[in-house]
């Protein structure tokens, strides 16, 4: 019997005598035999610092089958097996491709992202057969000129790198569609871009671009064209020529007007949030009769034209944190439009509780404006005597109070509300109250008077540290404004308000997500922008099945769980100006589905 145990190795007597090429080979000899019948070789993440020889010679060499055996069944027969098409090296620690890459003539489509990259070697060239190159999430500062051969690429992706120009070499490429140049260092847009005429994706989003060639109008082809979080302040004219395009971003540049595109007239989503925009006028919305999305959220607009209606197929119109007092009756004929986001305007000529009512039954009021105008009032000479002055010489509507149901002392910059304001209410019901744009410090503690009829809330821009017990006994509450304050929590208590469905606690110094809004089902808004958050609980969130805007920009959240991508209630997800890094702005100025469908596809299975 063997003195060496079961399944044990006998030691090696030539140990330290070992030829190199003797050793076990970083890729498994199965995978190589396997990719001779297939023509596909994937080694992605397999901590490779270099390519195995025996990968660049899997078309030359002879398997070591071959020379143990002569006998072969169909799947054996070496010699009838292809060459390589598909070569993916991703996620690996290769700092540089071997020249030998040039015995791959074969391969179609060749993956090396995601590794550290700082050069491509010449024999790139000799690839005439690729049609997918993906060279991202590396550091390449240059491209070799040798790209120029590549004459049957298609699809070149490159964001994640570090190039700070764009070779001649790109021009060449006459049968590119889709080109991917985002994340990295560009000061300018070569001219060469313009041969690209078959040319239907280009990403040159996350770059120092401060301009455009006008030689991008020649790419007739284009569809999509992506310039967020670049310099822009200005488009050249020519882009109006570009009559194939369909999707065009230019969110958060430095553009002071909409650019004109008379030509654009099959554009579908035209995404220029967070810019310096001021004016919009007709001219440039004409021609712009097919657009389904327009997003002109974080601008400086101060009105919209009456032309807002010739947007006849709008389906979503995000206008959130411009500086909006009014908008334009013709506004309810956008028949198709789903989803008009206001958030973040200081609307005068509105009621509160239309806005909180959604997209529907704000469209529906719009358009009765429309159908029966409001008479011009006549001018008459004094004081018109419709109100009550109060000792403290303050003005309270009460046509507002008996007819409107709606309390209102906004904008007086007093510390507290006078007594005078609530005694006027009388028995009258009250529904909406509006104390907004004072200087007051807590709640008043005489709103609890109206605990059986107010529905309608609104305590925005005061200075209050914390919601009251009083606010908590309004159980008939739906809406609840308190933006702008300084309040640091939401207490426990508010669970108590069982018809809540829309709570604003924007512009606050609130440090954690409430725990208490987790339990209130009936919301359906949740507005906690620019607070000093830094996580939500998606769990808790899930069980909020009617909740279908959450707005979390300008907080401290670090990362966004995964598995918030299962809230499917939700209609608008708004996280920019949050410190985390995945997702990408590329994926948040797509929208909400886009976002749901990236945290989906990160949850682990």
């Amino acid at each position: 019997m063997s003195r060496f145990k079961r399944g044990g190795t006998a030691p090696n007597s030539l140990a330290g005598f070992t030829d190199p090429r003797d050793r076990e080979p970083a890729v498994p000899r199965g995978l190589i035999n396997a990719a001779r019948k297939s023509g596909q070789l994937n080694l992605s993440a397999r901590g490779l610092t270099e390519v195995p020889v025996s990968v660049w010679r899997i078309n030359l060499d002879t398997p070591e089958e071959a020379k143990t055996s002569v006998q072969f069944d169909g799947s054996d027969r070496w010699w009838e097996q292809t060459d390589l098409t598909k070569l993916v090296l991703a996620s690996n620690k290769l700092q540089s491709l071997s020249e030998e890459i040039r015995l791959l003539p074969a391969l179609v489509v060749l993956d090396v992202h995601d590794n550290l990259l700082t050069e491509l070697p010449s024999a790139i060239g000799e690839l005439i057969n690729i049609q997918k190159l993906n060279i991202s999430h590396n550091k390449l500062k240059v491209l070799p000129g040798e790209l120029a051969q590549l004459h049957n690429l298609k699809s070149l992706l490159i964001q994640h790198n570090q190039l700070e120009e764009i070779p001649d070499a790109i021009g060449q490429l006459a049968v590119l569609e889709e080109l991917d140049l985002s994340n990295n260092s560009l000061r300018n847009v070569s001219s060469c871009l313009g041969r690209l005429t078959c040319l239907v994706q280009l990403n040159l989003s996350s770059n120092k671009l401060k301009a455009l060639p006008a030689e991008i109008s020649n790419m007739k082809s284009l569809r999509q064209l992506d310039c967020t979080s670049n310099l822009l302040d200005d488009i050249p004219p020519s882009l109006a020529g570009m009559d194939s395009l369909q999707q065009l971003y230019l969110r958060q540049n430095k553009l002071t007007f909409l650019p004109e595109l008379p030509n654009c007239k099959i554009l579908k989503e035209l995404h220029v949030g967070n810019n310096q925009i001021n004016v919009l006028g007709p001219q440039h919305l004409t021609h712009l009769s097919s657009l389904v999305i327009l997003e002109l959220r974080d601008n400086k607009l101060k009105s919209l034209p009456e032309e807002i209606a010739l947007l006849k197929g709008l389906e979503r119109l995000d206008l959130s944190n411009n500086d909006l007092g009014s908008l334009p009756n013709s506004l309810g004929s956008l028949q198709n439009l789903k989803s008009l986001q206001l958030e973040g305007n200081p609307l005068r000529g509105i009621r509160r509780d239309l806005l909180s009512k959604g997209t529907v039954e704000l469209l529906k009021y719009l358009r009765s404006r429309i159908q029966v105008p409001e008479p011009k009032p006549e001018q008459k000479e004094g004081p018109v005597v419709t109100a009550m002055t109060l000792p403290s010489d303050s003005i309270v509507n009460t046509h507002a109070i008996t007819t409107l149901k709606t309390l209102e002392y906004s904008d007086k910059q007093a510390t507290v509300i006078p007594e005078g304001v609530f005694n006027a209410v009388g028995t009258s019901p009250i529904a909406i109250v509006n104390f907004s744009k004072n200087q007051l410090t807590e709640v008043p503690v005489r709103i609890v008077e109206m605990k059986d009829s107010a529905c309608d809330v609104n305590l925005g821009f005061n200075k209050i540290p914390a919601i009251s017990l009083n606010l908590c006994m309004l159980l008939q509450l739906t809406h609840l404004d308190m933006r702008n304050n300084a309040l640091v929590c939401v207490p426990d208590e508010l669970e108590a308000l069982t018809r809540l469905q829309t709570i604003i606690l924007s512009f606050n110094r609130l440090k954690t997500f409430p725990d208490v809004l987790y339990r209130i089902p009936t919301l359906e808004t949740v507005l906690i922008s620019s607070n000093q958050i830094s996580s939500i609980d998606p769990l808790q969130l899930i069980k909020l099945t009617k909740l279908s805007t959450l707005d979390l920009q300008n907080n401290d959240l670090l990362q966004v769980p995964p598995a918030l991508g299962n809230c499917e209630s939700l209609r608008a997800l708004n996280l920019e100006g949050n410190p985390f890094r995945n997702p990408r702005a590329a994926i948040l100025a797509k929208g909400t589905v886009a976002i749901l469908e990236y945290l989906r596809s990160r949850i682990p299975t």
